[in-house]
């Protein structure tokens, strides 16, 4: 495992089913609310995902199941890759209660099993800001274009890379072309005490410019197919988040 996987795969085994109930709820308490409207679940990208039944989805950082349990509901055939046993064990609590089933895979997303994997997913779900996760960017996306069928599509959700570095009283910090690894807070270590933010392990992260992550996907021979920017959720006129879409084409060859 690389470190940088190492690192946080330590760091999101450290109390994150407690934090999932502190937030979400006992999975038998969050999956009766999500199985009262999952399609509401999906949120901004329900749009995206109306027509999921009989596909075969990969969640990647799929976390506690908040978006595999709704598109299995869905009838989507979801594989769930995650680095935490203890976000995989909520995840599976979880589908179990709203009487689904997930498929939960726990280890590095760049070791996955290519072979095995190969072609195998309609489509490819990754939200919530995990980019940050993946130094190694050309890598993590080659990974991605090899898993997914030709003609499939990958919607990518993530923090957008200018919104990151402004403030909520709207003070931009000037570190938008920073591109070394650094260490970071776990993204849920403000739901704790400030006794008990003392014993919480960094994550290891590195930021993508906005260039970085469309030519990535684009040298990575996926297909653009459409870009939007997203408002904060209070709809701060600054960039929050983006939504990617694009496709894995389908190879032909033509007569001589």
């Amino acid at each position: 495992m690389q470190e940088q996987s190492r690192i946080n795969k330590q760091a999101w085994e450290y109390r994150a089913y407690e934090f999932w109930e502190k937030r979400d709820g006992a999975p038998a308490d969050y999956a009766a609310v999500i199985k009262q409207d999952p399609a509401a679940c999906l949120k901004k990208h329900r749009h995206d995902l109306e027509d999921v039944a009989g596909k075969t989805i990969a969640n990647i950082c799929g976390s506690n199941g908040r978006k595999a349990v709704p598109l299995a509901l869905l009838g989507a055939d979801v594989t769930v890759f995650d680095l935490s046993e203890e976000n995989a064990r909520y995840a599976l609590e979880l589908a179990y209660h709203a009487e689904t089933r997930i498929e939960y895979v726990v280890g590095d997303i760049y070791a996955i099993d290519l072979e095995r994997y190969r072609d195998t997913f309609d489509l490819l779900y990754l939200e919530g800001g995990i980019l940050h996760y993946f130094a190694d960017l050309e890598r993590f996306l080659q990974v991605l274009f090899t898993i997914l069928k030709p003609g499939g599509q990958l919607i990518l959700s993530d923090f957008h890379p200018i919104g990151r570095w402004i403030d909520a009283d709207l003070t931009y910090r000037p570190r938008y072309f920073d591109q070394g690894l650094q260490a970071g807070d776990l993204a849920y270590k403000t739901h704790f005490t400030d006794e008990e933010q003392v014993d919480f392990p960094d994550v290891s992260v590195r930021y993508f410019t906005l260039s970085e992550i469309l030519n990535g996907v684009i040298q990575t021979r996926f297909i653009l197919d459409r870009f939007d920017e997203h408002r904060g959720w209070n709809g701060e006129n600054i960039p929050s988040e983006f939504t990617l879409l694009a496709s894995k084409p389908v190879e032909r060859s033509f007569p001589l």
